[in-house]
Formats: C-alpha cells, sequence, structure tokens
C-alpha cells in the first residue's frame, strides 16, 4: 500500500517534519528531505507492527491530491511511501522448517508445557522478542 506523507519543510536550525496523516500519531523528522522520508519509512512500519499486535485494524491510504488539499499542511512537500503488503498482514502462512531431533523434541516440551502447539509457541516467541 502507498501511504501519503506530508513534510514539513525544514531550516538551518529545524528538522524536516513528516506526519503520515492516514496513521494517527505516526510522525518522523529529518535533517535532510532524503532522510525524512528514510525514517518515515521506520516510522510507519513500526506503527504498522504495533497496531497489529493490539489488534487493531490498519487504516487504508488516502490519495495524496486529498492530503494536498488539507488547510492544516500548505506549503508542506508530499511523498509516498510504499508499504509491503506482507507488513500489514496478519494471514498465517505455511512454511517448512529444519531442525535437529533434539532441538525439535525441546520444542515440543517448551510448547507443551505452555499450552500451545509448535507454531503458536515460535509465534509468541518471536513476537514476544521482534523490534523492527
Amino acid at each position: 500500500m502507498k501511504y501519503p506523507i506530508a513534510i514539513e519543510p525544514g531550516d538551518k536550525s529545524h528538522a524536516y517534519g513528516v506526519v503520515v496523516p492516514d496513521l494517527p500519531g505516526c510522525f518522523s523528522a529529518g535533517d535532510t528531505i532524503e532522510l525524512a522520508y528514510e525514517n518515515a519509512k521506520e516510522a510507519i512500519a513500526g506503527w504498522v507492527e504495533m497496531e497489529l499486535d493490539e489488534g487493531h485494524p490498519i487504516p487504508l491510504p488516502s490519495k495524496i491530491e486529498d492530503i494536498a488539499k488539507q488547510a492544516e499542511f500548505k506549503g508542506w512537500i508530499f511523498g509516498i511511501v510504499d508499504v509491503p503488503e506482507e507488513f500489514l498482514s496478519d494471514k498465517a502462512q505455511r512454511v517448512n522448517i529444519t531442525l535437529s531431533t533434539r532441538v525439535l523434541r525441546r520444542l515440543d516440551f517448551l510448547a507443551k508445557s505452555s499450552g500451545d502447539t509448535r507454531s503458536g509457541y515460535i509465534a509468541k516467541m518471536v513476537m514476544n522478542h521482534s523490534t523492527i
């Protein structure tokens, strides 16, 4: 999905500020337009990850033309950040992994002890330990 961003122009003493109007509270900054844009990508990925973790839906992007017409963004610069679909999905996907017998035995023991399936246990461990 392609999310429009609004970049508030910076100057010698202020960074370029970035707002993602479709994602409430998602903002970033950078000392150059290029850095502001790159930081916006990271901010969006983190925002999406946090919202999905909390079970919230991810809003659809607006048209950049509609954002540019808003009075609050008069004089700002606009851009688009492409967010890969896999960042927005919690759809289960079947995968094959290879583990040694010893590791698999330990995984099964830990999963059973926690009341999870193998997949559920792996997912829980990754989500409790992951950062973007």
